[in-house]
């Protein structure tokens, strides 16, 4: 914890009482407690966090006790994946094939002699160039295909994020849970134009108002009192649904307008550049913002060390479902999951290398899975008339070293959240 007073317990319990509960508390204090290391490698990686003085600049968001969030001004997620692309490219141990889909994972079922044994050996993908269909394989395969936001009409998620990942690990036999357990983020931009432009929840950490149009009053004082704009992310959420349907709104009011124009537009500058563009100044008028569907918390279910059901198969991210968030996720806390995550099972797999089997060659592994596909126009049914490229990824031994020792037991995550939170009183 890098505030004065806070401590990894008071993180602890906040990412309890925003997953009302329904969180594994030994994943949780894991996560938390991997924070510092996972800051200390990303700063060392090159991302730019804010600083003040000597020490990184804190910001506070909903649901969190403290200002314990570092940051990159209001682009944080665009930064840490620059980084992590550039060290990626730079790294000699490691290729990266672009424009490929994944369409589904290569198991036991897909050898030419069937197998119930449910390894996982790769991944079958689309090559957008040829158009024909690509056989990857792999001692260990690592999902991080994010979550299914985009079947939603409303969402901040990006365009790709349709839940391909979760469906493959279903279809192939792995556990999926907690699915109904989607997250709406309080504040996207209302715009017709320009849909799914997210407005950071840093906005009302560093003093934003969730103003009223019709009355041009401040209402989370009637939802929640004590935390007002800093509840968790359901509380206002459904605060801002409640009002937009009680008074018969399109939006809402984010207004930040009294806080000093140049404090703004240093700690916003993408958020007011972009608005600008849409005709909002920001630093004197408030923002249009409506609720928009934001993050899955269920998912693949994993063990500590990022393992599924599947042998050979891993999963990080938003895809998963750990145990972590519960019904709902605490603010930033997604992209801790991913570093610990992602180094979890980087370790497990290195720890276990040598007792993983290989791959089966090609041609034993060669049937391929029936897609069907619409590209330009085209129907792509027949992609699989001609035999599937064929990847050999064993001769990458991974770098990473086994270094965690914590054998935190897993409470695999069977829990429903229905009923959660009462109905909000009307008022007046």
């Amino acid at each position: 914890m890098l505030e004065p007073g806070d401590t990894f317990e008071n993180h602890v319990e906040d990412t309890m009482v925003a997953g009302a509960g329904l969180n594994d508390r030994a994943i949780v204090e894991m996560v938390v407690e991997g924070a510092p290391a996972a800051i200390e490698r990303l700063t060392h990686l090159g991302v730019p966090f804010e600083t003040e003085g000597n020490a990184l600049h804190l910001t506070r968001e909903g649901g969190h006790s403290h200002r314990r969030i570092v940051h990159v001004a209001d682009a944080t997620g665009w930064a840490v994946q620059e980084a992590l692309q550039k060290a990626a490219e730079a790294h000699p141990n490691i290729t990266l094939v672009p424009d490929q889909i994944a369409i589904d994972l290569a198991t036991g079922r897909h050898e030419e002699r069937y197998s119930g044994s449910g390894n996982v050996w790769g991944v079958y993908a689309v090559d957008r160039n040829t158009e024909r269909v690509a056989l990857y394989t792999a001692r260990a395969t690592i999902l991080a295909t994010g979550g299914a936001g985009r079947t939603y009409l409303f969402s901040t998620a990006p365009r790709g994020a349709t839940g391909d990942g979760i469906a493959m690990a279903w279809r192939a036999g792995a556990r999926v849970s907690n699915m109904e357990m989607m997250q709406f983020h309080p504040t996207c931009l209302y715009n017709l134009e320009v849909k799914n432009f997210l407005i950071t929840e840093a906005v009302r950490g560093e003093g934003g108002r969730l103003i009223n149009p019709s009355t041009g009053k401040r209402f989370m004082t009637y939802y929640d009192p004590a935390r007002m704009e800093l509840a968790p992310r359901d509380i206002v959420a459904r605060a801002i649904d409640a009002e937009i349907k009680r008074y018969g709104l399109d939006y809402v009011h984010l207004d930040i307008s009294h806080m000093p124009a140049e404090f703004i537009r240093h700690h916003f500058p993408n958020i007011h550049e972009k608005l600008l563009g849409l005709g909002i100044d920001m630093t004197t008028q408030p923002i249009p913002v409506v609720p928009a569907q934001h993050y899955t918390c269920g998912g693949i279910v994993i063990d500590e060390h990022g393992k599924t059901d599947l042998p050979g198969l891993y999963a990080a991210g938003e895809c998963t479902e750990s145990g972590l968030h519960g019904a709902n996720r605490l603010a930033s806390n997604s992209l801790l999951e991913c570093f610990v995550f992602g180094e979890a099972a980087a370790d497990s797999i290195a720890a276990a290398w040598d007792s993983l089997p290989p791959a089966p060659a090609n041609p034993p592994l060669g049937r391929k899975p029936r897609h069907r596909f619409r590209r330009r126009g085209r129907d792509q049914a027949d992609l699989d008339r001609d035999p599937p490229l064929h990847v050999e990824l064993r001769g990458h031994r991974p770098h990473h070293q086994a270094t965690r020792t914590r054998q935190a037991p897993h409470r695999t995550a069977q829990r429903r959240g229905r009923g959660i939170l009462p109905a909000f009183p009307r008022h007046a």
